[in-house]
């Protein structure tokens, strides 16, 4: 984790301040996953806040420093997942699955997203038909 601060932001607050509701929202995508039906072992990386790369975005429209938490694959090349916090509250994260679906052949995960506030974590699966 970097202590960087920008103004008057610093990133170690942020990540601390946005900890319980981060990892609720790990826990959703992570839930979503699971809801189609993967064994555990199917997944290599699931999204975990503690082990996210964290940075301080600034807006361009409110001018305000917003916590963004990235997942990288183990080459950490590969950027797999995302979650941004907005300054009005909101959040939004993507995280990818790239699999055919345990269960509809005609399907394939893309990944999955949640957004909403922390009184309401929405999620849903990102799916593509597969070509016939």
């Amino acid at each position: 984790m970097t202590h960087e601060t920008s103004g008057s932001v610093d990133l170690s607050t942020q990540v601390i301040n946005h900890k319980a509701l981060a990892e609720a929202i790990c826990l959703k995508l992570r839930t979503e996953i699971t809801k189609l039906g993967f064994a555990e072992s199917d997944i290599k990386y699931y999204p975990k806040y503690a082990e996210a790369n964290y940075e301080l975005i600034k807006d361009p429209y409110t001018g305000d420093f917003n916590l963004c938490c990235y997942w990288y694959d183990d080459t950490h090349k590969n950027r797999i997942g995302r979650l941004h916090f907005n300054s009005d509250g909101t959040f939004y994260a993507d995280y990818d699955v790239v699999k055919t679906h345990p269960v509809k052949s005609k399907w394939f995960v893309e990944g999955v997203t949640a957004w909403g506030r922390p009184d309401n974590i929405k999620a849903e699966a990102k799916l593509l038909e597969m070509p016939a």
